[in-house]
Order: C-alpha cells, then sequence, then structure tokens
C-alpha cells in the first residue's frame, strides 16, 4: 500500500432513538448515545467506526468517550494504517479503562485498512465462514403485556429465539417467559439477567422457566460479574449452559473464568475490549474448549458490521446476539451487511462494505 499513513481523524456524537426503551437490570436507555470516528488516509481512502459506550453495563458515557477520544486522536496522526494492530495496543496502554472510544478508533482503523487492501473485512479473519447466519432478538424487561406485543411481532418477521432481558424480579420474569411460550410454543429462549440475579434467584427462574417446560438454551451472566463461584454453581446444578459476559473484560478474566469452570461460552463483545483483545479472548476460549457467543450494546450497523466479520472471519461462534440495529428507529448507514427476518447477510464489498455514513 502506498501513501497509507493516517491523515486525518474526526469524530461526532450521534443520537439514534430506540424504538422501544431497552430496559436491563441495571437500568434503561430510550436513545442510544454514541459516536461515529471516521479515518482518512494520506491517498483519501476513509473508514468509519462507532464507540457505543453503555454505562447502564459498563463504566463509559459519551462525554468520557469524546474525551478519550479527543486525547487518543493525535497519537493516530502520522502512522502508517498497516500497523493497526501496533496501534491498538497504544492505544490500550493510554486507555486501559475506556474500551468503547478505542473500538470506535479501532474499527475505524481496520476499515479503512481492508479498503486500502481491496478486500472485505471478514477476509481479514480468514474468511472461514463467509454465509447468512442466524441471531436471537432481544426482549428488554417490560409489562407482561408489552413482552408479549414485542414477542408476537418479532417472532411474525421470523425470530424463533428470543434473548429474554430478566434479573429484576423473578416471579415477574417467569411470567413473562410463560406467557411468550404459552403464545408461541415453538420458541427457545436466552435468559440475560445483566448481573440482577442472586445465585438462588437464578436457580429458582431457571426452575420455574422448567416446570412450564420452556426451552431454557442459556443463562447468560445472570449474577455479579466477581461471582464466578455462583456461575459454576449454576452451570453444574442446573446443567443449562451458562454465558460469562460481564465477567470477561479482558483476556485476564477469560483465563479466570476457564480456570475456575466458571461459563460454557464466553460473550465476545467488541465494546469490552476492543476489536483485536476481542479476537484473542476468542481464540483462547476456543483452544480452552469453550464455546463462543458475539453480542454488543446498543448498535449500528458499522459496530455490529465489525462484530460479524468476526463470526465470518472466524470458525466457533454459535450464538449470535447481533440484533440492535433492529431496535433503532433509523439506520444512519448505507451499504455493508443487511437483515433478512433473523438472517445476517453478508456483504461484498472492501472493510464494512459502507456506502454512506450519516455526518
Amino acid at each position: 500500500m502506498q501513501h497509507d499513513s493516517i491523515d486525518d481523524v474526526t469524530f461526532w456524537p450521534i443520537d439514534i432513538p430506540l424504538t422501544d426503551p431497552f430496559v436491563v437490570a441495571t437500568g434503561a436507555r430510550a436513545v442510544a448515545e454514541n459516536v461515529f470516528v471516521r479515518v482518512t488516509l494520506r491517498s483519501g481512502i476513509c473508514g468509519f467506526g462507532e464507540a457505543a459506550p453503555f454505562p447502564e453495563v459498563g463504566a463509559e458515557d459519551r462525554p468520557s468517550c469524546l474525551d478519550t477520544l479527543a486525547r487518543l486522536v493525535p497519537l493516530l496522526v502520522g502512522q502508517s494504517i498497516q500497523h493497526y494492530r501496533q496501534i491498538a495496543k497504544q492505544l490500550a496502554e493510554q486507555a486501559p479503562g475506556q474500551p468503547a472510544a478505542r473500538c470506535g478508533l479501532e474499527i475505524a482503523l481496520l476499515d479503512t485498512y481492508c479498503h486500502a487492501a481491496g478486500i472485505p473485512m471478514w477476509q481479514l479473519w480468514g474468511g472461514a465462514a463467509v454465509r447468512a447466519r442466524e441471531t436471537d432478538i432481544t426482549i428488554p424487561i417490560a409489562t407482561a403485556d408489552d413482552t408479549l406485543t414485542l414477542a408476537r411481532h418479532w417472532y411474525q418477521q421470523g425470530f424463533r429465539l428470543f434473548k429474554m432481558k430478566v434479573g429484576k424480579d423473578v416471579d415477574a420474569d417467569i411470567r413473562r417467559v410463560e406467557a411468550v411460550h404459552h403464545a408461541l410454543p415453538h420458541v427457545a429462549f436466552i435468559g440475560d439477567g445483566n448481573q440482577g440475579f442472586s445465585r438462588q434467584e437464578c436457580l429458582a427462574f431457571a426452575d420455574g422457566v422448567r416446570r412450564f417446560g420452556g426451552r431454557l438454551l442459556l443463562l447468560e451472566q445472570p449474577v455479579e460479574r466477581d461471582d464466578l463461584e455462583s456461575l459454576a454453581h449454576i452451570r453444574r446444578t442446573t446443567g443449562i449452559p451458562v454465558a460469562a459476559d460481564e465477567s470477561v473484560r479482558s483476556l485476564a478474566d477469560a483465563r479466570t473464568v476457564v480456570e475456575q469452570q466458571a461459563a460454557d461460552y464466553i460473550n465476545i463483545k467488541i465494546m469490552k475490549t476492543g476489536v483485536i483483545e476481542a479476537l484473542d479472548i476468542a481464540s483462547f476460549a476456543l483452544k480452552a474448549g469453550l464455546k463462543l457467543m458475539i453480542g454488543g450494546m446498543i448498535e449500528s450497523r458499522i459496530a455490529m458490521g465489525c462484530s460479524f466479520s468476526l463470526v465470518l472471519g472466524m470458525n466457533g461462534f454459535d450464538v449470535l446476539d447481533l440484533d440492535t440495529p433492529l431496535l433503532l428507529a433509523t439506520d444512519p448507514v448505507q451499504g455493508g451487511y443487511r437483515y433478512d427476518g433473523p438472517m445476517l447477510q453478508p456483504w461484498t464489498g472492501t472493510g464494512l462494505g459502507l456506502s454512506t455514513v450519516q455526518p
């Protein structure tokens, strides 16, 4: 590549309303308060990224992201885009506690690199599994009636795996899942507690769903992130696979989860770690015999397209939770991957395949 040095990096806040409030055990959000990033090379080639902080789950918010980006951007200018791994390491050293901000820059670097190289981003990770893939759909914490209305809507769109946000009220959670089960008996469930349950509450939830015959395929982060002993107990006692999400925010965390046999799955989220470390965690988890889930914060198809590129590039992602663009009232980008009901359809263009990004 010639003229591959980074000439300019710009970023700007973007508000994207959600169609319904995104309510989890730790908080609620009605608008995705994200940041878009553009990296431009001296040659004029450019690529895009996205930071999607979610303060209800992580420690970052948009103001801290904007401050961090302003501090990090000067480090990038003048560097070769071919050194994206080295740059990602520099960013992690400079802003270890701001993974979403770093992720926005990493995605833009990778998109730009792939445009310059003339390859789709999934080819960067090997292109081992380039085919349409099915995602679940997330049902936020809501009343039983609203839950059922949302479930019927998504069922009509073809969705059959429902990720139920739970963890605030065990009895109410069981009733909500039961209502969906009886109305739509062919669906299966993931119970995502977002750290909201105690050990006993999670066991009661799993038992309650079992009693009415619901198919609970996975329990995602039911208890507090540091309570790995309870995660291990829950997977042993219920026989239901457990996914570690908030418990894994670094490769070191993943090692600890494996050592303590605390999970069956690790949920890869690039906003928790940055893209390159997410790759390292995924590779480590697979070598350790764990399975992979992949999800995101409340992201547009920029960040989620980067996550989908990992799925298409690597083998090993069993559960896809790549649905948040469907929960947004507007789509600020054109091009890239697309949704056909619950199926994510790959793209063929370079980078993330985006043609337009809203300024």
